[in-house]
């Protein structure tokens, strides 16, 4: 398995792409039931390559994922070979980027001398899904980029 199993939450929400999945592998409901009560080891599998597949689909048509904590805010701009990303770092412990007043207070005073700003582009380590399902797994959410990029026109 290249990723992680759906959650079944996950897998709830998927329920018609998998129907769909296992009719592509010439599976009805009925068969699918049965597989689950009589091979359970063939059905995880059936579940891990679905996972797999779902996954793949995901991170690469991801373009933006957004980690923000207290005082630090990651933003990652992800395309086919390279990830740029913009490190924000509130210095001052009294504030929180995770409180509304707070981030609204960044908003209105991105260039306060408790802010500091980083941003740096790599090329990827390895497999370039692998490496944006690991920032994910860390807490890192896709984003559609709005903040990525007024963050990186503000700085630039």
């Amino acid at each position: 398995m290249k990723y992680r199993l759906l959650t079944k939450e996950q897998l709830e929400e998927l329920h018609a792409e998998f129907s769909k999945f296992l009719a592509t592998q010439q599976i009805d409901a009925k068969e699918w039931k049965s597989i689950k009560m009589e091979n359970p080891t063939v059905a995880d599998e059936e579940l891990a390559i679905f996972s797999d597949v779902v996954w793949e689909d995901v991170l690469t048509k991801t373009s933006f994922l957004d980690h923000i904590s207290e005082n630090h805010m990651n933003l990652f701009e992800c395309s086919e070979t390279e990830i740029s990303r913009i490190y924000i770092k509130l210095n001052d412990v009294t504030k929180s980027f995770l409180k509304s007043e707070d981030f609204k207070w960044f908003v209105k005073n991105p260039f306060h001398t408790s802010i500091e700003y980083f941003k740096a582009t790599k090329k990827y380590d390895s497999d370039r899904n692998l490496e944006l399902f690991k920032l994910i797994e860390l807490g890192s959410v896709i984003s559609k980029g709005e903040l990525y990029s007024s963050i990186s026109q503000l700085i630039d």
